[in-house]
Order: structure tokens, then C-alpha cells, then sequence
């Protein structure tokens, strides 16, 4: 069988344009086997691993099939954690950008004021929270009348994280007509249910998984005692000198004793876990993909919505409690066709958590030794020199697709009586620039961002700060943000 490309598929020139950037260039076998279905607008239970390229599988065809011009959202993507919602949010956008598909977030502990002053723009898609969806649909801020696509993302997780109930509700009040996606790793009976109540004619894909883990990760074992962890985890890492390395802990207690003892030994590190401020979690992971740091040490809350194409090995410092965190965990690693190392460090009374995660997983974990005196000096002089040296980060989607776009702020808005095709009627006639070259319109009460595209901004700029929109002079410059 020939090898499938993208297109193959007759996507938009904006979508294809888009995949080509972001180097999506063969469908992984969840893309095969979802695109052609969810183009024909056909309701899918798919049963497939985390890391399988499941978010492109849905996203792609939802962004070429929605209509621009309808200001009202059309699809509705539903996700257990706040990491996540914000990674498929990045991922709409970025795959939607030249389509100027306006994707946004809504979830718990941000000011509710914020997102609803961004849903009464013209949105495309929402991705949020149950919890957060909920609350816009009570308080009248979401609209559903012209949802199209609903896709519950990580449905077993909903269903761990007790958020079953508000998916249903959420389901109860969009329209009938349609069209219904369920993705998870796993499918307990409670999803099973709630996908036969609400959904038509569904077909079920289920992915099977190359064994549980991808065949990119080479998983091994080190087994020692419990106050020898914290010298082990440094002559690992000596030894492995990993480009970038995720470090997994079962508490936030363990995570900051390991944060405090790395960074006291110099490590480039950064810790995530539920105690920190939200801000602050977005504000990390932001800075894991830019590569401002090499370790992460984090909890599980962070395994999912952690979309990095090179992470190059995962620690397990503690072994899951739980046999699919070991999947998520691991799943970090070995990306977009990377080879990845996952090695997890297991006590004696851990052991049966180790044996748990073999038989779900369908094999057993080679044991290796811990790192040899001479090998940890050996490899001394080479860990030094990576260290000191900041992460080259090669494959950051969003910078790529991002390249050439500049977004510019004016000093006028809905106040103002402004609209997008007051800016679009006026940057397009400027000399050498086209509405093919302007972006995502955001218009707010007293000031308005316009993101120009392909290379043109500065052009733009240069233009703009002599010309009027609608009669009126607006203050223009490159935005912050």
C-alpha cells in the first residue's frame, strides 16, 4: 500500500498550506482512518493512545469545514485538564491560521469577564473545561445555536475526573443536528453509554496500539531503595545527557524536593504541579517549549497537554499508581517519529505497581543497573558542557507557523463603531498587500488587533500610521502580546 499524504484528502489551500509549515506530512493511522470519515461529517468513537496524532485527526477536517463567516462558534471541543484545552486551542489555531480560524480556551480560575468579552468576538471554536462550559452556557455567554461539531477529547479521563455528568448536560443543550466525536485511550462502559445515547450511527475506529506504547520509546528499569533515588536521578541524567528530559513524580512534595536538589546543582530546571498558580503552569510550559530550560519536573497533571515534538527521555521517578498513567508518562517522549527513552526508577514495595503496568502494557520492562562510578565520571565533562548551553528547540509548531506573522494593535474599537471589514476594506488596499495577507481580526472595545501575515507587517505598519480606517485615525503599533 502506498503511503498516504495530506493531499489526498482535498483539504483548503489555507489547511494544506498550514500542514505543510507545521510538517505534518504523512497521516499517522488515527488521521487515515478518522479524516475521510469526519470530512463526510459522520459520528466516530475512536479508541487510540495518547500521542497517536489524535488532535490533527480531528482538527484538520473541523477547520476545513467550518465556515468563516459565521460569527457564531460552530464546534464545541471538550477536555478533562486546562493544559489540555489550551494545546488543542494552540493546535486549532495553528493549523487554522491561514484560514484565520479564531480558536479560544475557557476554563476555571481565569476571570470568567475576560472570556466572555472573547466569546462576543467572532469565534469559530471553543475548547474548554466541562466545568467552564457549563457556566457559559448558564450565564447565556456561549450560544450553542450553531454548533455543528461536538468532540470530547480524552473521554476516560472525564470519566476518572468525575466529568461525565457535565458532559451530558453540556450535550443536552446543543443542537441535534450535529455531528459527534469521542476520542479516548480507553473505553469504559460509562462512555460507551453516553456515546450510544447521543450519537448516530457511530463508527468505531479503534487504533490498534503498536502494544500499548509507541514503538519509538526503548522502556527500561532501575530498581534501588527509596533514599537512594536522588543520586541515582543525577548520575542518570550525567550519563544520559538528554537534550530534554521530562522527570515524573507521584506528589508535589517529591517534585519540589527534586526541583530544590537539582537546581542546587545547577540544573536548567522548572517544576509543575496543581499547587502552582495557573499563570504561573502556562507560563512553564510555555517556557519547556521554547526551550528556556532542559529538565521539567512535574506531576501528572502536566502529562497530558505536554505536545513537545523532542523530548528525548522521561524519568519515572516515582512508578504510577495507576497503569495509563504510565502510557501518558512515557507517551511524552518518542513523538512525531522521535526515538525516546523512558526509564522508571521502582522501589521494592513498588513492585506490584511495576507488575500492574506490564500486563497492561503486554510486556516487561528490562532492567538495567544503576549508572557505574566510572561511567558517571566518564560522561561528567560532556553533561557540564550541555548544561551550561541553552535548549535549541527544532521543532516548535507555533513559532514556525507564527514566522512572518506580525501582530499589530489600534487604538479603536467597538466604541469606535469598527469592524473587521472596515480593516481588511483598508490594509488591502495598500500597495503589494492582499486579504490574503491579514489574519485573525480581534475587536475589542477601545482597541483592536489585526495579525498580518506572510512577511507583510512592517509594511503594514509603515502604511497604516499615515492612513484612516473609516474616517477616523487610529493609533497603530506592533502589539505586545
Amino acid at each position: 500500500m502506498s503511503e498516504k499524504s495530506f493531499t489526498d484528502y482535498n483539504l483548503s489551500d489555507e489547511i494544506t498550506r498550514a500542514l505543510a509549515i507545521l510538517k505534518y506530512d504523512t497521516p499517522t493511522e488515527v488521521q487515515t482512518e478518522v479524516l475521510p470519515l469526519a470530512l463526510e461529517k459522520q459520528d466516530l468513537v475512536v479508541k487510540s493512545q495518547t500521542g497517536s496524532g489524535k488532535t490533527a485527526s480531528f482538527a484538520i477536517p473541523i477547520c476545513d469545514m467550518i465556515e468563516w463567516e459565521e460569527r457564531k462558534p460552530q464546534a464545541l471541543i471538550l477536555t478533562p485538564t486546562r493544559e489540555l484545552a489550551v494545546q488543542v486551542r494552540e493546535d486549532v489555531t495553528n493549523i487554522g491560521r491561514f484560514k484565520r480560524i479564531k480558536a479560544m480556551a475557557v476554563y476555571g480560575k481565569e476571570p470568567f469577564s475576560k472570556q466572555k468579552e472573547e466569546l462576543q468576538q467572532k469565534t469559530h471554536v471553543v475548547v474548554g473545561t466541562p466545568g467552564r462550559v457549563m457556566d457559559h452556557i448558564d450565564r447565556e455567554t456561549l450560544v450553542l445555536d450553531e454548533i455543528k461539531y461536538l468532540i470530547i477529547d480524552e473521554a476516560d479521563e472525564m470519566l476518572n475526573m468525575g466529568f461525565i455528568d457535565d458532559v451530558e448536560s453540556i450535550i443536552k443543550e446543543l443542537p441535534s443536528e450535529r455531528v459527534t466525536m469521542v476520542f479516548s485511550a480507553t473505553l469504559p462502559e460509562d462512555v460507551e453509554k453516553l456515546c450510544h445515547k447521543y450519537m448516530k450511527n457511530p463508527v468505531n475506529i479503534e487504533i490498534a496500539s503498536t502494544g500499548i506504547t509507541t514503538d519509538t520509546i526503548e522502556h527500561l528499569l532501575i530498581e534501588g531503595k527509596e533514599e537512594d533515588k536522588l543520586s541515582l536521578l543525577k548520575n542518570v541524567t550525567v550519563v544520559e545527557n538528554p537534550d530534554s528530559c521530562l522527570i515524573f513524580c507521584r506528589t508535589k512534595e517529591h517534585v519540589d524536593t527534586v526541583y530544590s536538589e537539582l537546581e542546587a546543582s545547577n540544573y536548567s530546571c522548572e517544576r509543575l504541579h496543581g499547587g502552582l498558580e495557573q499563570q504561573d503552569r502556562f507560563a512553564v510550559m510555555d517556557g519547556f517549549k521554547m526551550g528556556n530550560f532542559r529538565y521539567l519536573i512535574a506531576t501528572d497533571v502536566a502529562a497530558r497537554g505536554i505536545d513537545i515534538d523532542n523530548v528525548t527521555l522521561v524519568i519515572n521517578y516515582d512508578v504510577p499508581m495507576e497503569k495509563e498513567g504510565y502510557v501518558h508518562r512515557t507517551g511524552r517522549t518518542g513523538r512525531a517519529g522521535n526515538e525516546g527513552k523512558a526509564i522508571t526508577f521502582a522501589t521494592p514495595y513498588e513492585g506490584k505497581f511495576v507488575r500492574a503496568i506490564e500486563r497492561y502494557i503486554g510486556f516487561e520492562i528490562p532492567k538495567m543497573d544503576a549508572p557505574k562510578a566510572d561511567e558517571v565520571a566518564k560522561g561528567k565533562d560532556a553533561f557540564e558542557e550541555k548544561i551550561s548551553g541553552r535548549r535549541v528547540v527544532r521543532n516548535n509548531k507555533t513559532a514556525r507557523i507564527n514566522q512572518g506573522i506580525m501582530k499589530l494593535h489600534f487604538s479603536g474599537g467597538k466604541k469606535k463603531k469598527m469592524r473587521a471589514v472596515d480593516f481588511v476594506g483598508t490594509i488591502a488596499k495598500i500597495p503589494g498587500v492582499t486579504a490574503d495577507d491579514i489574519g485573525i481580526i480581534t475587536i475589542q472595545d477601545q482597541m483592536t488587533y489585526v495579525d498580518i501575515l506572510n512577511g507583510k507587517g512592517a509594511l503594514v505598519l509603515q502604511a497604516m500610521e499615515n492612513a484612516t480606517i473609516k474616517g477616523k485615525k487610529l493609533k497603530v503599533s506592533k502589539a505586545l502580546k
